[in-house]
């Protein structure tokens, strides 16, 4: 399978299934946090996240983004020029050691760079699901994807 696409690839409405999926183990969240300098408790001690009425800590948001955007790339932004920008990003669910994850995206809209006609940006939404089919969470983002060459 090729890595990304070519602007002239992509067409609203297109769904690409981000596969495979991830389970997320219990230690890639505090290994993220602490790389990220993100040390809210809420995220490393399970003592302090149960006080707070959680079962257990939960994955911190920021892992669960990358981790989603990461799964995106070999369908979409995988030859991209530039990631311009994110428009939104919704969590909608907590995540926890032991979900397993799957992505998908689908293409919004498509535009000619008015500047450089060798590239174009891609509008996608992205939207992540549990293993019960639960969405978690979904993001738009904006994407410079070079055309194909010949």
């Amino acid at each position: 399978m090729a890595f990304g696409r070519y602007f002239d690839e992509f067409q609203a409405g297109q769904v690409f299934e981000h596969l495979p999926g991830r389970t997320v183990n219990d230690y890639d969240s505090v290994w993220f946090s602490l790389l990220s300098m993100n040390q809210h408790p809420l995220y490393l001690d399970e003592p302090y996240a149960r006080a707070r009425g959680f079962e257990r800590r939960p994955a911190a948001e920021t892992f669960v983004f990358s981790l989603v955007v990461g799964m995106s790339v070999r369908d979409t932004s995988g030859k991209a020029i530039a990631n311009l920008g994110f428009e939104r990003v919704v969590f909608e669910r907590r995540v926890y050691a032991g979900d397993t994850l799957r992505a998908e995206s689908e293409v919004l809209d498509t535009r000619e760079s008015a500047s450089k006609t060798d590239r174009g940006m891609v509008h996608i939404e992205t939207r992540a699901f549990n293993q019960n089919g639960e969405r978690v969470m979904w993001l738009r983002r904006t994407f410079l994807a070079p055309k194909h060459a010949g």
